[in-house]
């Protein structure tokens, strides 16, 4: 007995046998992203309590760092966890796993490239950058210690080695990997950071292959009102330095 295969409303692969019955139906075959999506459901409707978490403390996941707002202590470091050889803060870990399996089961075959990042590392980030572009490209570019989102590890830069032509170029933004990450990260809890239109807002320039965790509640929040920066959302100051701290020179 021969069987004809047919896709229905609702997803369901209904299969007809050759007598005109129809055998059980089996799932159509979905996309990564969307059996993710099935199994992550949001959470029922409700308003957005902006106070839930801590926008200052460097260990709340709405931590909001920029140029105007350095982390506080400077020393401060994370509880972490290890993602495929990278530390990141605790609560980022999970949610970063079931990013990249995802993208994985897409084909695109993400890479950390950084993660935590502690205040005498950034430091020497910076410092070579300095050396190598000079003070105001560095800045424009890099963070100083004590001002980056690395420090709290829920910043993670995300590279694709089997395409690397645009890896730490506003072009990746471009790439289907780039178009993957502005499209579905906020499924995650994550955003992407530093986009072109919010440079003036953020302080830093494009970086598309920087994403920053915020827990699913917030990120959906951003994507459903289509603000696209912290800083907007819970109207808090950014854009360039505004002095030195007494510890920098």
């Amino acid at each position: 007995m021969t069987t004809v295969c047919a896709v229905v409303g609702g997803g369901l692969l209904v299969q007809r046998l050759s007598d005109g019955s129809a055998a059980p139906p089996q799932p159509a075959p979905v996309s990564a992203s969307l059996r993710h999506e099935k199994e992550h459901p949001p959470s029922a409707a409700r308003p957005f309590d902006r106070t839930a978490h801590s926008t200052t403390d460097p260990a709340s996941i709405w931590v909001i760092v920029n140029k105007t707002h350095p982390i506080e202590p400077s020393d401060f470091r994370p509880e972490v966890a290890i993602v495929r050889g990278y530390q990141v803060a605790t609560a980022a870990a999970d949610p970063l796993e079931e990013l990249l399996a995802v993208s994985d089961a897409e084909g695109l075959g993400f890479k950390i490239a950084s993660a935590f990042r502690s205040y005498d590392y950034q430091l020497d980030v910076h410092a070579d950058l300095v050396a190598a572009r000079g003070a105001v490209e560095a800045d424009r570019v890099s963070a100083r210690a004590g001002y980056s989102e690395h420090q709290t590890g829920l910043a993670v830069d995300l590279v694709t080695p089997a395409d690397p032509g645009c890896d730490f170029e506003e072009c990746f933004a471009d790439t289907p990997a780039g178009q993957w990450l502005a499209r579905e990260a906020w499924r995650f809890g994550f955003v992407v950071r530093y986009r072109p239109e919010t440079t003036s807002i953020t302080g830093y320039s494009p970086e598309p292959w920087h994403l920053r965790f915020v827990g699913r509640e917030l990120a959906a929040e951003l994507h459903r009102t289509g603000v696209t920066t912290l800083e907007e959302l819970f109207d808090v100051g950014g854009g360039d330095y505004r002095a030195e701290r007494p510890d920098e020179h």
